[in-house]
């Protein structure tokens, strides 16, 4: 019996956990403070310096910079590095040359 409730929590964990892709990824160049405390390790702090650093110098180019951001080195970085994106840049699709 005691196996049975064993197996059946590690499938409700499995089935509740999503599994990390692409679109699970959050953006920091448009999460705000309150998603961006939600990677672990980052916390509201580091949040609102990543918000901070945005608003002064424009979006982010690189997950690299972040380790311009107080608080995040290369072992965070690594740690955080498979939950965050930079998103795409759609603002500048106008200023793409169009090829012929």
């Amino acid at each position: 019996m005691l196996r049975v409730i064993i197996s059946l929590s590690f499938i409700t964990i499995f089935m509740l956990t999503p599994v990390l892709n692409a679109s699970d990824k959050i953006d920091i160049n448009k999460a705000t403070e309150d998603e961006l405390a939600q990677i672990p390790t980052i916390g509201l702090k580091i949040a609102k310096r990543i918000v901070e650093y945005r608003k002064t110098n424009g979006r982010f180019k690189s997950l690299d910079e972040l380790k311009l951001i107080k608080g995040i080195g290369a072992k965070r970085l690594e740690a955080i590095k498979e939950r965050v994106t930079i998103g795409e840049d759609t603002e500048n699709i106008d200023s793409i040359p169009e090829i012929k």
